[in-house]
């Protein structure tokens, strides 16, 4: 195949437009443009940020979108990170980058927005792939062998992603114990449709809502409720969750924490960090959870590094509103040994470079990976493509159900097909080993 000349790979345009996303909220969509490609990448949103994440620039206008318009950010885009990345090659993704991150001069990307930095950072990259006519994931593999995700599939809602009283944010299922990334999935659906009718069965049609990543929200309140009807929707479906599908929780314990009297408050109860701790090592004996969100509150390195070193060697200990794709965060969490496991929001970072960056860093210390959606998502597919061509061995995208939700597990699917006899999913390897380890490779 003959070499594209360099000029093809030239960025020769950027534009930007306010759409919406899966809540109906305004968010950023940037088109990019070489010399033979096209790139558009929609940049998500999350109703539960961690602090430390990078900045998501909004107009505060409350006679539009009730303030959250993103015009400053389209304008961002167009009258100033766009003018200058035109005319630069589209495969110098780390200094494209950089340069994005200098022109912002702010820590968290305060001041022209994460939205705006990774709308231009990843429509370069859809573009610079669409120039080499391949697919993202092999656009981004390097030394790596391609390898499809097990998918996180948050079947049941609650915290901030649900109308109703229970404190963690979300019921989780790893479907492992399968050959093929299409029958994870298809378990995965026939799960959350077993757990659809147990719900009205229980509480009558009409009273089961579904929150914001598809899962159900029914009216509950109890954490332990919630698991016993996940588990049991996974035994009436027919599987094992010795064997096939195991669970899994996001506590979000920023959403329940005070930081004042540094308690937590968990089933109408108030929980000192011990008696949490305490909390989540009897669930874990109790249920058969191997992945563990977020804990404790986004500054306790040390009651993630307790739990670690209690639970470590049979869950994967989850770090999200502590890292916050930082990579600078996970070197000290890896220091620390507080978790095992990173999740990774491109948002997060506010760039392609640096959510690979801190990816890299929880890789080279054996942690598992796990690249995430947000709440308020988009049809963009661009995580799945990532999710395998960086060999993250997880995906987080939400139910079976929703469309930007379906449209990541859809593209999955295709890219299973496309690899043919290379494809290789990697649930059995995370059932069989040290949940903490999926991002080896």
């Amino acid at each position: 195949m003959t070499p594209l000349p360099n000029s093809d790979y030239i960025i020769k345009s950027v534009k930007a437009r306010e759409v919406v996303d899966s809540r109906g909220n305004p968010t950023v969509q940037v088109d990019v443009r070489t010399g033979t490609g096209f790139g558009r990448f929609t940049v998500p949103s999350g109703a539960s940020k961690g602090r430390f994440e990078a900045v998501e620039l909004r107009d505060g206008n409350r006679r539009r979108f009730h303030g959250l318009g993103a015009l400053r950010a389209v304008r961002n885009v167009e009258k100033t990170l766009g003018p200058a990345v035109i005319g630069m090659d589209s495969r110098d993704q780390e200094k494209l980058d950089s340069k994005l991150v200098r022109m912002d001069g702010t820590k968290n990307k305060g001041r022209l927005g994460a939205n705006a930095i990774l709308g231009v950072s990843m429509g370069v990259a859809r573009a610079r792939a669409d120039t080499a006519k391949v697919p993202l994931y092999r656009m981004v593999y390097g030394k790596r062998r391609t390898l499809l995700p097990v998918p996180l599939m948050n079947i049941l809602n609650g915290g901030k992603h649900a109308d109703n009283d229970l404190s963690f944010q979300e019921f989780v299922i790893l479907p492992c114990g399968f050959d093929s990334f299409r029958d994870a999935l298809r378990s995965g659906s026939e799960i959350y449709h077993t757990l659809g009718k147990s719900l009205t069965g229980k509480y009558g049609k009409g009273a089961v809502n579904v929150g914001d990543e598809g899962g159900f929200a029914p009216p509950l309140s109890r954490v332990r409720e919630a698991l016993e009807l996940v588990g049991d929707a996974v035994e009436e479906a027919g599987y094992s969750t010795s064997r096939e599908v195991v669970l899994g929780l996001d506590a979000a314990a920023d959403s329940f924490y005070d930081s004042r009297s540094r308690t937590y408050r968990v089933d109408g109860e108030l929980f000192e960090p011990g008696e949490l701790f305490d909390f989540y090592v009897d669930l874990c004996k109790t249920f058969p959870v191997k992945s563990l969100e977020d804990p404790f509150y986004d500054e306790d390195f040390l009651g993630f590094a307790r739990l670690t070193r209690r639970m470590g060697s049979r869950v994967q200990v989850v770090a999200d509103d502590l890292f916050v794709t930082n990579s600078a965060r996970v070197e000290k969490g890896v220091r620390l040994k507080a978790g095992n496991a990173l999740l990774a929001k491109l948002n997060q970072a506010g760039t392609l470079t640096e959510t690979v960056a801190a990816l890299d860093v929880a890789r080279r210390a054996g942690f598992g990976l796990i690249l995430s959606h947000r709440s308020g998502e988009t049809e963009d597919t661009s995580i799945a493509g990532l999710a395998v061509g960086l060999a993250t061995g997880q995906i987080k995208a939400g139910a079976p159900a929703r469309g930007e939700r379906t449209a990541k597990y859809n593209r999955l699917l295709v890219i299973e097909e496309e690899l043919g006899s290379q494809a290789r999913y990697y649930g059995p390897r995370f059932l069989r080993g040290s949940p903490g380890g999926s991002g080896r490779d």
